[in-house]
């Protein structure tokens, strides 16, 4: 409980943005609205208390968006539900194999990248909200839109549908976020207990309901507010979850589109749980098989009740760490608010502008892309800054989960390339024995595997004719077959080009070139 003052407002903050975001993707999806905040319950609520992550949030996922349109278009709502249920299955069953270690193969510059990459693909969707341009929903992080527009499209078409009102909303809630982040967090010490972003969504509700009594013509329009759906009591809240058909368990597409759930959900957590812990300041180590087991019982519970699959979300969970959390309670915290905002407060939630939630998202996106992290990258080399400006494109102009495998597959060229390069070191000497030849010394990596072939058939093939050649194996650990091979075939042609080969071996090693190959 040490921590509940850093946990509350850091969880109401997260409660504000998920709200939309939840409502948006459901949207994207083709699904109910109120299915986006199922998700967003059992994110908060399950996931949050299962999870071994401390900072990290989950609920519906904009990820996954297209593969949910599609399947709820193709086999309708509740048999898609019936699909996430077992895809929670399988995902239960990932987290028991052990499968999170997959976790650890994604390249440092690629997880930079994605973060980077989704704080301007999150300032970008915020843009047209800032200006009260609300037509495309706040879910909508792919790069073609469901309208048919894509990210830049849509915010030159903000530019002739400005609303004034949502403008001044958005301009003067950054100006508070600003003004509280650099300048009054540094004077007061209450000024760290309230963060600026509730006070933010305050001025906001605010300035709705005085606009609404005193000035009609500047208040802001519904389509330019929150908008939950109001459940009068509980037996209409029941009413809205809905059940999987159960009668279609023997369709091969239902276990198909199961399959490309608990795959596609499982690869964004385990990215967004990497990323989220390069943000925590105190540097958790997240379990990524407790993660998966803690994501497979969200998804079952959240098929159960008429929810959209969840995964851990990097935007959540960075307005989570910016916010100032110190533990998971700011992610439950953020749950249970959902589920009061739906049986109590919907309709005050409802005054919200989307304006004030864009210039909080700005804050974050900023965060997560500071321009000198551009610079840091860059001085780096290009073995760090190549893939991660390749992941920071391919995620502005596609997707997240393209753009991640984008930039990992252009780490895998570096390493790949870096292992052509770093397999051996060749060095030729005059020679200072009385047989005038020349010394070629080649020194092989203590690690030598089959991607060194070409590096090395180039080398031994380029040696002068005539030369004296030692190959030093002493460093040498580890040799593929292979390059046991090019040694052994190297040597055989040794007397056709007058070569006089030596080998310096391995203290422990008595395999011979010859009898290996």
């Amino acid at each position: 409980m040490r921590t509940l003052r850093n946990d509350l407002p850091a969880g109401i903050v997260v409660f504000f943005v998920a709200v939309p975001l939840c409502l948006g993707i459901a949207l994207v999806s083709g699904a109910p609205l109120f299915s986006g905040l199922i998700a967003g319950i059992v994110g908060g609520v399950i996931v949050g208390i299962l999870s071994g992550s401390s900072l990290g949030v989950s609920g519906p996922a904009a990820g996954l968006a297209v593969i949910v349109a599609a399947a709820i278009q193709t086999l309708g709502f509740e048999p898609f539900l019936l699909a996430l249920v077992l895809a929670g299955v399988m995902q239960i069953g990932l987290g028991v194999a052990r499968a999170g270690i997959l976790a650890y193969f994604f390249p440092s510059a690629v997880i930079k990248g994605m973060l980077t990459g989704i704080g301007l693909l999150i300032i970008l969707k915020q843009i047209p909200h800032a200006f009260g341009w609300d037509a495309d929903p706040e879910g909508d992080f792919a790069f073609i839109q469901f309208d048919g527009e894509n990210t830049f499209s849509e915010i030159l078409r903000t530019f002739g549908q400005v609303d004034g009102s949502a403008t001044l909303v958005a301009i003067v809630a950054l100006a508070i976020l600003i003004l509280w982040d650099q300048v009054l967090t540094k004077r007061t010490k209450i000024f760290k207990l309230i963060q600026g972003p509730l006070v933010a969504v305050c001025f906001g509700v605010a300035y709705q309901l005085a606009a609404l009594r005193f000035a009609p013509d500047w208040a802001l329009a519904g389509n330019h507010l929150v908008q939950i759906p109001v459940a009068d009591g509980l037996g209409e809240a029941r009413a809205l979850l809905i059940s999987p058909d159960w009668s279609r368990i023997a369709d091969p597409r239902i276990w198909v589109t199961a399959a490309t759930l608990a795959i596609v959900a499982s690869l964004a957590t385990l990215l967004c749980v990497e990323a989220t812990d390069k943000l925590d300041p105190e540097k958790h180590v997240t379990p990524t098989n407790r993660e998966l087991i803690a994501q497979g019982v969200g998804n079952t519970c959240s098929g159960l009740v008429g929810g959209l699959p969840v995964t851990q979300v990097i935007v959540r969970s960075s307005a989570n760490i910016q916010s100032g959390a110190r533990s998971k309670n700011s992610a439950i915290i953020h749950g249970v608010l959902l589920v009061i905002a739906v049986f109590a407060f919907a309709s005050f939630l409802n005054l919200v502008p989307l304006a004030v939630l864009a210039s909080i998202l700005f804050i974050v996106g900023y965060k997560l892309a500071k321009p000198s992290l551009f610079m840091t990258m860059y001085r780096l080399g290009p073995g760090q800054f190549v893939p991660f400006i390749v992941t920071v494109l391919a995620i502005l102009l596609t997707d997240l989960l393209t753009g991640v495998l984008l930039g990992l597959a252009v780490g895998v060229v570096v390493v790949l390339y870096r292992n052509y390069a770093n397999s051996h070191t060749l060095e030729i000497k005059e020679s200072d024995t009385p047989d005038t030849r020349h010394l070629v010394r080649v020194e092989l990596a203590e690690q030598v595997s089959f991607l060194s072939r070409g590096a090395l058939l180039r080398e031994l093939g380029n040696v002068a004719d005539g030369s004296r050649v030692v190959i030093d194996l002493r460093r040498t650990v580890s040799i593929d077959f292979d390059v046991l091979e090019i040694l052994r075939d190297f040597e055989e042609s040794a007397p056709r080009r007058s070569l006089v080969v030596e080998r310096v071996p391995r203290e422990t090693d008595s395999i011979d070139i010859k009898d290996a190959a």
